[in-house]
């Protein structure tokens, strides 16, 4: 019994500081931090050049939401052309936005026959 007790001890031990670690790790995870220096951005004509029905990539873009398609999916333009996104679920704006407002959308370009940025994060300029 006194053997069980002490391997018990002795991983409850090894583990402490991993799941001190995993705690402080997640409260990271929720801190805001809204950079609003310059970021390098692609335009919506560059991504629509690459449209294959596999073809996936990193993107920021800065534009305007210009008409709302569905709960969560709007029409974006930065004035080199239109293309549909769709808003991440968690994506909380503090304040109204119409279509006079800048915004920088930072999500995954995804092409094929309707070709749109999976937005993870949006930032208001």
């Amino acid at each position: 019994m006194a053997k069980k007790t002490i391997i018990t001890l002795a991983a409850a031990l090894i583990m402490a500081p991993t799941l001190a670690l995993a705690g402080d790790h997640h409260d990271q995870k929720h801190a805001q931090f809204n950079y609003t220096g310059p970021v390098e951005t692609t335009t919506v004509e560059t991504l629509l050049q690459n449209n294959g029905m596999f073809s996936e990539q990193d993107a920021v873009v800065e534009g305007f939401l210009i008409r709302q398609v569905k709960h969560d999916t709007y029409l974006f333009s930065d004035n080199t052309g239109e293309i549909q996104i769709e808003l991440d679920d968690d994506i909380n704006v503090p304040q109204n936005i119409d279509a006079s407002t800048k915004v920088r959308l930072f999500g995954e370009y995804e092409g094929g026959k309707t070709p749109e940025i999976e937005v993870d994060r949006l930032q208001v300029l």
